[in-house]
């Protein structure tokens, strides 16, 4: 292949990346979820959490019982290299990786914040609880309604507010301190996050009248297609606000 060639095949790469294809209606729309939909968003919600959880049970370990070291990092490589490489038919396979992964990256995580920032192991595990326990909430909350207000309103509400008085209530020493404004930050980027699911699954519901859902793969991408859904709701929401204008 040609190198001319190759700048093409990124640049459209790039533009399939940043370009999503719902529109702000899409967005916006909160009617009833459809019945294939619903079940491919309750998987993503139930894999996503146990992922959180297997995450911050590495964590806890890592703080309680310095678990984390070589080990750890070539294994959360080797399971992410095998999901890359094997077949999207071995599910159970697959979602196996995927817990091994997210545990070997918790227990991991330690060792770089302990080389790249200055705070307490401890704390970082105190803020992985919450929102391992808000996505739960949004699966717990998906069984019982298929109205996507209720979903989002409802359970976002509440994880935000699980989230700030659990950060509060665990952390009362650290108040005042720097560490804790740091925090206080860090809280703020959590109510965001769970402001992005919210996006994340418009588009997995959107996605899903196309075919069924990979929530495996769903679940792994969450946080690579972040910048991509971002900039497409950014430009949507901009652009909805010129027209808007000028009406």
């Amino acid at each position: 292949m040609k190198f001319s060639d190759m700048k093409v095949v990124a640049k459209n790469a790039v533009r399939a990346y940043f370009v999503r294809s719902w529109s702000i209606e899409d967005l916006m729309n909160n009617g009833e979820i459809p019945q294939h939909a619903y079940k491919s968003l309750k998987k993503v919600y139930l894999t996503l959490f146990f992922a959180m959880w297997s995450f911050t049970f590495g964590s806890f370990l890592h703080w309680t019982r310095g678990a984390g070291g070589q080990f750890t990092v070539l294994c959360s490589v080797a399971s992410l290299l095998c999901l890359y490489f094997i077949s999207p038919l071995r599910v159970r396979t697959r979602v196996l990786l995927l817990m091994i992964a997210a545990f070997s990256i918790g227990a991991s995580i330690g060792i770089f914040i302990k080389y790249f920032v200055d705070i307490d192991h401890g704390l970082v595990y105190t803020l992985l609880a919450p929102p391992t326990f808000a996505i739960g909430f949004l699966w717990f909350g998906s069984m019982f309604t298929r109205e996507r207000s209720d979903i989002y309103l409802g359970c976002v509400y509440y994880c935000w507010a699980l989230c700030f008085s659990t950060f509060v209530v665990s952390n009362a020493d650290y108040i005042g301190s720097r560490a804790a404004h740091f925090m206080y930050k860090v809280c703020i980027v959590l109510a965001l996050f769970l402001g992005y699911i919210v996006v994340y699954t418009q588009e997995i519901l959107y996605d899903a009248h196309f075919g069924e859902i990979n929530f495996v793969n769903r679940t792994l991408t969450i946080v690579f297609r972040l910048p991509g859904i971002v900039v497409h709701a950014a430009r949507l929401c901009l652009i909805q606000c010129i027209i808007e204008q000028h009406r």
